[in-house]
């Protein structure tokens, strides 16, 4: 996808005023980008540490050990949330009833419940909702979102993904829901459909019933399958999605120095009834060289002020919670299959 599309037309030349809650070891990202985009206003974190950090990436703004002022000060548009997954919903809830609009990292919430009741206070409250969803923003991935809507794989069959590493391990959420959301949303994207039905199952190897090691398949009523590999027990990084149309394969390995896209001119064909296997060869895809997350914050302060929807909203969140939810469950219950409504 071309960067003018992803960030669309803005209504007003305005540069929104953000606060930021949170600047530990992802916040401070946001930090930097949110204020060489002029659009930082105030940074909220009670952590002595968060706040040393704040003044390093974004100087000059303002620092406050409270969350409060974020939801009750004027001068404030919106709100990026950046603090443990636990507290999103919670957060995200506060800041759209006092009507500011919404950048939340990933997940959304802990409970598709929760999920749900963000949507629908968005909705009433008029507010722009959006997910920190940052692989969707890749352009790696708007690339390979264009080839498949263009037909150049053919019909998508297959789909895997592998995100592995040595650490950081949690001890507060386990593998599923630390790694996976970002390929559960890019899967969902290429699918164009939500997976009948799911399965999972993984390993707890340092932290009792915490899962270091999942695999999860999902199966969609189109025929497509999908399996994510995540592990942070891993003795090298590995970051890779497949996809395997009936034409052409796709590989985006974000690993690479280089030739992060790579297309395969490569699917079987038939001879008679004998099955023929055609390898021509494989090419490098020429991609942008922006950086996802300064994209994903473009795109927010854009939605901000043209009030349109963004690419990663909170009904994508929500549809990315209700997968996540599935796999949990049928990890506690050891790899039975659980169905999506």
């Amino acid at each position: 996808m071309p960067r003018e599309n992803l960030e669309g037309m803005s209504s007003s030349k305005t540069t929104p005023r953000v606060a930021l809650l949170g600047c530990g070891y992802w916040g401070r990202n946001l930090a930097r980008n949110f204020h060489q985009l002029g659009a930082l206003q105030l940074i909220c974190d009670p952590a002595l540490q968060a706040a040393e950090a704040a003044r390093a990436v974004a100087p000059g703004v303002e620092l406050q050990a409270s969350f409060l002022p974020a939801f009750q000060r004027g001068d404030i548009d919106a709100v990026a949330i950046a603090t443990p997954a636990e507290t999103h919903f919670d957060l995200a809830r506060q800041a759209i009833e006092a009507g500011k609009d919404v950048f939340v990292e990933k997940p959304l919430a802990l409970k598709t419940a929760d999920g749900r009741q963000l949507l629908q206070l968005a909705a009433t409250h008029g507010r722009v909702v959006m997910v920190g969803h940052l692989l969707e923003y890749h352009p790696a991935v708007l690339r390979l979102r264009e080839m498949v809507r263009e037909g150049q794989l053919g019909r998508v069959n297959y789909i895997y993904s592998h995100r592995l590493n040595f650490g950081k391990i949690r001890t507060e959420e386990n593998a599923l829901w630390s790694f996976a959301p970002h390929d559960v949303a890019v899967i969902l994207r290429l699918a164009g459909e939500m997976p009948q039905e799911v399965t999972c199952v993984g390993g707890s190897y340092v932290t009792p019933h915490l899962a270091d090691v999942t695999v999860s398949t999902l199966r969609f009523r189109s025929g497509l399958r999908a399996h994510i590999f995540v592990s942070w027990l891993n003795p090298f990084k590995e970051q890779r999605l497949v996809v395997v149309g009936e034409n052409r394969m796709a590989v985006f390995d974000d690993v690479a120095p280089a030739d992060k896209l790579v297309l395969y001119d490569q699917r079987v064909e038939f001879d008679g009834r004998m099955p023929v296997l055609q390898k021509n060869g494989c090419k490098p895809v020429a991609l942008s060289n922006d950086e996802p997350l300064r994209m994903e914050c473009e795109h927010f302060l854009a939605r901000v002020r043209d009030r349109q929807t963004p690419l990663t909203d909170a009904a994508a969140g929500l549809r990315v919670l209700q997968v996540l939810e599935a796999c949990q469950t049928s990890l506690q219950l050891n790899g039975q299959p659980v169905m999506i409504e």
